[in-house]
C-alpha cells in the first residue's frame, strides 16, 4: 500500500512538473510580447492607443499566470477512457490538447457533483495538495462501477477537513479544491437577477460569493470583462482579508469597495449616532433630496427689476413660474434643465426689451423682427449681472453644496423634510462643513443622480452660450412647442432621472481602453457594472441599496448575508423587505452546513441565536475541533488577563480579541464586533460578553463575536457572564 502511494505521488509530481513547465512557457511568452510592444514605434495617437491596449492585454495575461502559481492543480478525475486534471485555470499543450481543465468549465463541474451514491461517469476522484510546486499529499475516492469503496466518504471528508483545519493567515484562501455540492449549485446559478446567499456564520457565504464572481467572469467573459464586477464589503479590514481570493483565481476585473467608498473622491471622516444614520438610510430620504432640490428652484415673490441698456426689464413671477414648469417637465435632472430655464427667462426679457424699443408710436406693428430679438437675447445672455440674477433662481448645484446647505439650515430642513417628525429633522441638523459620514455617502450619490450634470461641460465640449440662448429664443418666437436642446447629441434621452443616455454610456464604457476596467470604474461614479457582489448585505440601508442598484442597471447581483448578524436597528427583518420594492427578480439560497465553526463553538452560539430568532433554521457543523470553549474570570487587571490568554493561544495560529471595551494590547489584534464581521481567526477571545450583549444590537453583536474562531473560543470576563450559552463554557 505504501509502495502504491509512493508511486502515485511520483506520477502526480511528474504531471505537475509538466503543467508548471507549460505555465512558465506561457508566462515568458506573455512577458516577451508585452516588452516588445512597448518598444514598437507609433506614428499617431490611434496607433499609440492600439499599442497600449495590446500591451495591457499581454501584461494582464502575465499577471494572471503569475497569480495561479500557488495551487495551480488540485484535482484529478478518472473516467473509463480518459483522465482529466483540474486547476485554477485551463491550459492547453503545444499540440492544442486540454492539459488542465478550468474548475469553472462544464467539464470541471464533474469534480464537484460526483458522489458515492451518484458518481456519474467518474471512476475515481483524486484530491491533490501541493505547496511550492511539490505534491505533498493525495486522497482518493474510488467510485468503481457505481459502488463506492467503503472508505470513499472518509477520503472525501479528509480533503475537506484538512483544508478547514489549516491555519488561517492574513488573507482568505480560495476553496476551489473543496467546493461542496450545495455551494457549487449557487456558484453556477444564472447571471440574471439577484441571488441571495443566506446562512449562519461559517457556512461559506463569502467564499461562495467570491467564487461565483470568478465563475461568472469565466462564463460571461466578453460581457463582464468590459464592465467589470463590483465587490462591496463591510469594512477595509474585510476587504483586505478577501483581497487575494479573486486575483489568485486569475480574475482582476474587479473593484472592491466598502459602502463608504462608492462615491469617488469622498472618504467618510465624520461620525454620527446610529439613530441619525438610520434616519438618513430610510428610503424617504430620496424624496427629501428631491424636495431640497425643488426648494432651490425659486420664483420671486414680485417683479425683480433689471437694467439693460438703460431700459428697466423685469423678472416676472408668472414668466419665471412658466420657465420653471417647462424645465421640470422636460424630464431632465436639475443641472441639465438649467439651460431650458435660462432660455425661457431670457426669451421673456428679450421680448420685453424688443417691445419697448421697437414700439411704433403710431400704434402699428413692432418694428423689430425675429432676428432682432435673437440679437437681443445674445446680448442679455452675455450680461453677467443679469445671468447672475437668473442663476440665483435656478442655481447650478453640486451634491456637496445641496446636502451641506440642507443639513446646515433648519429652514431648509423644514421645507424639504416636512413629512418627518420634528425630532428627526433636529437630529439631521448639523453645522455646515466638517466632512461626511458613511450614511452621507448614499445621500451624496442620490443627490448627484437627481441633480445630474451640465451635459456639455461633462463632455468637455466648447459651449457658445449666447448662440445657444439665441436658438432657444428663436424657437420660442417662432411658436415652437419644444424647448429641449437643439443639439442632436442631446436629443437621445432614454429616461429622466434614473438612466443616462446611450451616448454617455458608450463613451464611458469604451474610452481609455489601455486603462484597466477597475481603474476606470473607480474614478467614475456613474460606471455601470456587469455584476455586483454584496457581502454582509444585512447591514445596508435602503438608500445604499438605491445607490448600488444604479451601478448595475441589469440588476445582476450576488448578495451574501445573515439577518441574525445585523448590526443596526434599521436592518431588515426579511430579505423580501429589501428586494421586493426593487421590482427585480430574486432567488433565495440558504447554506445549511457550517464549515468554519466547530460543533463545540456552534453549540454556544446557537443558544444566543435562539434568543435572537427562535425560528432560525438549524445549522450543522461539519467537524469538531476537540477543544471546548472556555471561560476565564479575570481576578486582577482585565487587560493583563486578556493579553496573557492571547499569548498562550498565539502558538496555535492567528488570534483576535473581540471587545466592546477599548483595550490597549500591544501586538494583539483587538476588534469591535462590527469590525470583526466577516473575518475569521484560528482562536478568538471574547472580552466581557455581557458588555457586548447590553449594547444597542447586543445579542446580534455577541453572536458575531462568538462565531469568528475556526479552532478555539475563549471568554475572559471580570464576573460570571449571564448570556445564553455561557453555561456551556468550561472553566479555565
Amino acid at each position: 500500500m505504501a509502495l502504491d502511494r509512493a508511486s502515485a505521488l511520483r506520477e502526480e509530481q511528474n504531471r505537475l512538473d509538466d503543467l508548471y513547465a507549460r505555465l512558465d512557457l506561457l508566462r515568458d511568452e506573455a512577458a516577451e510580447r508585452a516588452a516588445n510592444l512597448r518598444l514598437d514605434h507609433v506614428e499617431n495617437e490611434q496607433e499609440r492607443s492600439q499599442r497600449d491596449a495590446e500591451t495591457l492585454l499581454w501584461s494582464r495575461r502575465r499577471r494572471d499566470l503569475d497569480a495561479v502559481e500557488e495551487g495551480l492543480v488540485f484535482g484529478r478525475l478518472d473516467f473509463a477512457r480518459e483522465t482529466q486534471y483540474l486547476g485554477k485555470i485551463g491550459l492547453r499543450s503545444e499540440e492544442g490538447e486540454q492539459a488542465l481543465v478550468d474548475w469553472r468549465s462544464d467539464a470541471g463541474r464533474e469534480f464537484y457533483l460526483a458522489t458515492a451514491a451518484n458518481p456519474g461517469p467518474v471512476r475515481r476522484r483524486r484530491h491533490l495538495r501541493t505547496r511550492a510546486r511539490r505534491v505533498t499529499s493525495l486522497t482518493d475516492e474510488n467510485f468503481g462501477s457505481g459502488a463506492a469503496d467503503s472508505d470513499s466518504n472518509i477520503a472525501s471528508e479528509s480533503a475537506l477537513i484538512a483544508a478547514l483545519e489549516s491555519a488561517r493567515g492574513e488573507h482568505m484562501s480560495d476553496i476551489v479544491a473543496t467546493i461542496q455540492t450545495e455551494q457549487d449549485e449557487i456558484i453556477r446559478s444564472p447571471l440574471e437577477g439577484i441571488t441571495v446567499v443566506d446562512g449562519a456564520p461559517g457556512t461559506g457565504k463569502t467564499a461562495v460569493a467570491l467564487h461565483r464572481a470568478a465563475y461568472l467572469l469565466y462564463q460571461h467573459r466578453e460581457q463582464l470583462a468590459r464592465r467589470g464586477v463590483l465587490v462591496i464589503g463591510p469594512g477595509t479590514d474585510f476587504l483586505s482579508y478577501i483581497s487575494e481570493v479573486l486575483p489568485g483565481l486569475a480574475e482582476t476585473d474587479v473593484l472592491m469597495r466598502t459602502p463608504g467608498q462608492i462615491f469617488p473622491g469622498v472618504a467618510p471622516t465624520r461620525t454620527e449616532s446610529d439613530e441619525v444614520a438610520a434616519i438618513k438610510g430610510h428610503r424617504r430620504m430620496a424624496g427629501v433630496i428631491a424636495a431640497a432640490i425643488a426648494d432651490r428652484e425659486a420664483v420671486p415673490r414680485g417683479p425683480v427689476p433689471l437694467s439693460f441698456h438703460g431700459v428697466e426689464l423685469y423678472l416676472r413671477p408668472e414668466k419665471v413660474t412658466a420657465a420653471r414648469d417647462a424645465a421640470r417637465e422636460s424630464g431632465f435632472p436639475h443641472n441639465r434643465a438649467i439651460e431650458i430655464f435660462h432660455k425661457r427667462v431670457i426669451a421673456d426679457l428679450a421680448n420685453q426689451y424688443a417691445d419697448f424699443i421697437g414700439e411704433d408710436p403710431l400704434g402699428g406693428e413692432n418694428f423689430l423682427d425675429v432676428d432682432d430679438r435673437v440679437r437681443f437675447a445674445e446680448e442679455i445672455a452675455a450680461d453677467t449681472v443679469i445671468r447672475a440674477e437668473i442663476a440665483g433662481l435656478w442655481p447650478e448645484l453640486t451634491p456637496f453644496e445641496l446636502l451641506d446647505d440642507l443639513f446646515g439650515s433648519t429652514a431648509r430642513l423644514a421645507a424639504a423634510a416636512a413629512t418627518m417628525k420634528r425630532h428627526q429633522r433636529q437630529a439631521l441638523y448639523r453645522p455646515s462643513g466638517g466632512g461626511w459620514t458613511e450614511a452621507d455617502i448614499a445621500l451624496l450619490d442620490e443627490a448627484a443622480e437627481q441633480l445630474g450634470e451640465l451635459e456639455r461641460r461633462s463632455r468637455g465640449r466648447s459651449f457658445d452660450a449666447e448662440t445657444d440662448y439665441a436658438e432657444g429664443v428663436l424657437s420660442i418666437a417662432s411658436g415652437s412647442a419644444s424647448f429641449e436642446f437643439e443639439d442632436e447629441d442631446d436629443s437621445e434621452i432614454l429616461s429622466a432621472r434614473d438612466l443616462i443616455d446611450a451616448d454617455q454610456l458608450g463613451e464611458r464604457q469604451g474610452q481609455d481602453l489601455y486603462i484597466s476596467v477597475s481603474e476606470r470604474a473607480a474614478a467614475d461614479r456613474r460606471w455601470i457594472f456587469g455584476h455586483v457582489i454584496v457581502d454582509e448585505a444585512q447591514e445596508l440601508s435602503p438608500m445604499m441599496w438605491r445607490a448600488l442598484l444604479r451601478r448595475c442597471v441589469t440588476k445582476s447581483f450576488t448578495v451574501a448575508g445573515d439577518l441574525a448578524q445585523a448590526g443596526t436597528a434599521a436592518a431588515p427583518e426579511r430579505w423580501d423587505d429589501v428586494f421586493d420594492p426593487t421590482g427585480a427578480q430574486w432567488r433565495h439560497c440558504r447554506l445549511t452546513v457550517s464549515y468554519r465553526t466547530p460543533a463545540e463553538i456552534l453549540a454556544v452560539a446557537d443558544r444566543v441565536l435562539a434568543e435572537i430568532d427562535p425560528k432560525a433554521p438549524a445549522t450543522s457543523a461539519v467537524r469538531r475541533s476537540g477543544r471546548d470553549p472556555w471561560l476565564q474570570i479575570a481576578k486582577g487587571d482585565l487587560a493583563e488577563a486578556v493579553a496573557s490568554a492571547a499569548d498562550d493561544l498565539a502558538a496555535e495560529g492567528s488570534v483576535a480579541v473581540v471587545s466592546a471595551l477599548p483595550l490597549d494590547l500591544p501586538g494583539v489584534r483587538v476588534l469591535t464586533p462590527r469590525q470583526a464581521k466577516g473575518l475569521e481567526f484560528d482562536s478568538v477571545i471574547v472580552v466581557e460578553p455581557d458588555e457586548i450583549s447590553s449594547g444597542a444590537q447586543g445579542l446580534r453583536d455577541l453572536y458575531v463575536a462568538l462565531t469568528r474562531a475556526t479552532r478555539q473560543l475563549g471568554v475572559v470576563s471580570s464576573s460570571l457572564p449571564l448570556f445564553p450559552g455561557a453555561e456551556l463554557l468550561t472553566s479555565r
